[in-house]
């Protein structure tokens, strides 16, 4: 088996700024969390969440992960949006695609509007970058063909994989975002990385308050990805 030696590389990246032995800060309160009940208007158009872990919201209460939180956060903020979480923990970009058509046709309301947050996965199994490159591509060009535009939530490789990894890995989301005029968050992780204090005991997954931040720093461009789409759409 891989994936433990490979899941501990990638701890190490998030441990680049957190080795000290001081305990970590506790984490401020964000104001997504003030805004986890905010109601979703009828007819309020739909953002599809298509991802792995970080999107399912792993070893998170019911409503603490990203889709639940992002939801709240935008209607709080007077975007009116229902996230639907179509994340899966252990996803593959190689299992996300084939699970992708049976997702888009099994919705109830065409979405708006979709993130895509795949790739974590495939690093952490040391999967060949090309493979992954070609996987998004397809999973971009199916949203493509349906009419529903795109924000990428972007991955970097561990920089226990070395050099020659990371340069083949960390190119594909701003490559595919330009090849499919997709929006880009280059580094979804980036909010917390580092931070124990807004981290799961694997640091590999952000905690409720971790899912905040994420949030925090997201929401403006995802609101405007959203207005767009729907003002495309109308």
């Amino acid at each position: 088996m891989r994936r433990a030696p490979l899941i501990a590389a990638f701890v190490g990246l998030t441990l680049l700024s957190a080795c000290s032995s001081e305990k970590p800060p506790e984490p401020e309160a964000s104001p997504t969390a003030q805004a986890s009940t905010a109601p979703v208007p009828a007819g309020a158009p739909v953002i599809l969440a298509f991802g792995d872990s970080l999107y399912a919201g792993y070893n998170l209460k019911p409503g603490e992960g990203y889709p639940p939180r992002l939801e709240a956060a935008l209607n709080a903020g007077g975007t009116a949006a229902r996230v639907i979480n179509a994340g899966v923990s252990g996803d593959t970009t190689a299992a996300a695609l084939q699970r992708l058509a049976f997702t888009l046709d099994n919705q109830p309301v065409k979405p708006a509007l979709a993130l895509v947050g795949l790739g974590g996965n495939d690093m952490l199994r040391g999967l060949p970058p090309e493979e992954t490159r070609a996987n998004l591509d397809a999973i971009l060009t199916e949203f493509d063909n349906r009419g529903i535009p795109v924000v990428l939530t972007g991955m970097l490789a561990a920089p226990n994989l070395g050099a020659d990894y990371a340069a083949r890995f960390n190119p594909i989301w701003p490559d595919m975002a330009k090849k499919h005029k997709a929006g880009l968050v280059p580094f979804f992780l980036e909010p917390v990385i580092g931070n124990r204090a807004l981290m799961l005991g694997d640091n590999i997954h952000p905690n409720a308050e971790g899912v905040n931040r994420i949030v925090s720093a997201t929401q403006v461009q995802v609101t405007d990805a959203l207005n767009k789409a729907v003002e495309a759409g109308k």
